[in-house]
């Protein structure tokens, strides 16, 4: 096959079905949607589950036992080893230096966090010899042990 020469698949492409443009088009009127009722009409969709007004089966059934979804909290998670990679030495690692290097999400302005989707927690994967000043709301057992080995230190944060 020469590159000058391609081409799709048969049937690859097919041309868009136009709707609602007269009898003679053969797709006028109701434009292939019945007769009336909610699903002929513009925005007239349904949720899942839904059983024509009668009371859904997930309504009718009993909630059983216990769910901690709602009170989950969810963490960015850094590793010991990234930032082993993007600091030096004498370093203070807090909120507002992790999103400066790319370690975690947030939203800066005028030199402050303005907006953090979650907190961040620092686990101990990957090697870690730099002593660096922690100031961060969470640190696992395993970062902290290291971190305090390489000599540096953990201190409470001042922002949370």
């Amino acid at each position: 096959m020469q590159d000058f020469n391609l081409h799709a698949p048969k049937g690859a492409n097919k041309e868009r079905r136009i709707l609602g443009r007269g009898q003679g088009s053969g797709r006028g009127t109701t434009a292939g949607k019945g007769n009336k009722g909610q699903k002929s009409r513009s925005g007239g969709k349904t949720y899942v589950g839904f059983e024509g007004g009668q009371m859904p089966l997930f309504r009718r059934l009993a909630q059983r036992g216990f769910s901690n979804h709602p009170f989950k909290k969810e963490f960015q998670i850094v590793n010991l080893g990234e930032i082993e990679k993007r600091f030096e030495d004498g370093e203070t690692v807090d909120t507002l230096t992790l999103i400066r290097k790319g370690l975690a999400k947030g939203t800066l302005k005028a030199g402050a966090v303005k907006r953090l989707p979650a907190p961040v927690k620092i686990l101990g994967d990957g090697d870690f010899t730099r002593k660096l000043s922690f100031n961060i709301g969470k640190v696992s057992v395993s970062a902290k042990e290291k971190i305090e080995k390489a000599g540096g230190n953990i201190a409470a944060p001042n922002e949370q």
